[in-house]
């Protein structure tokens, strides 16, 4: 049985202030759905914050990513060292579906698709505002997704910021940011 087709790594604007990006990671579909709703697997990949699951429910991500890789790399200028962002659960079905509130970016949906062993993650983050939103929404949400496929499949992940400032770089020839 051939493997399921791994899906473009890069985002891809679906309308002018929605980006879509996937990727095809190891499951078991429940397990993808823990490192997206479980705090202590999600930190490791994205942002710490308790989640009660239910619409509805309000929490916090808290973001270090300097605390995601060692080494983390050199954090370019204008990033703190922590980023807190309050959120809502809008949708939810268990294991396949979550939908977020994003602060003054509109929202992002997790759809998770079993593919044989596989699992497809699509994210989908909704009304970015503005073209340096998007390539900062874009660029961040690439790097994490490394970071999550690095930490599913036992690979040792490139330091966070070393990804990121990459990332960035061919999103702004992508954008034409």
């Amino acid at each position: 049985m051939n493997k399921p087709e791994m899906p473009a790594s890069y985002g891809v604007l679906t309308d002018s202030n929605t980006l879509t990006i996937q990727r095809l990671l190891p499951g078991p579909i429940e397990r993808i759905w823990a490192y997206l709703t479980e705090e202590d697997l999600r930190r490791q990949w994205l942002a710490a914050g308790e989640m009660a699951m239910a619409v509805g429910a309000s929490f916090e991500f808290v973001w270090h990513n300097d605390q995601l890789t060692q080494p983390s790399g050199h954090r370019p200028p204008g990033f703190s060292e922590e980023h807190r962002l309050q959120s809502e659960i809008t949708e939810l079905d268990p294991p396949r579906r979550l939908a977020i509130s994003w602060g003054s970016t509109g929202g992002v949906s997790f759809d998770l698709e079993p593919r044989g062993q596989d699992v497809l993650l699509t994210v989908t983050h909704h009304r970015v505002p503005d073209p340096s939103t998007l390539l900062n929404v874009s660029t961040g949400w690439h790097t994490h997704l490394d970071l999550l496929a690095a930490r599913l499949t036992g690979i040792e992940p490139t330091p966070f910021w070393e990804g990121f400032l990459r990332n960035r770089a061919e999103y702004e020839r992508r954008l034409s940011v």
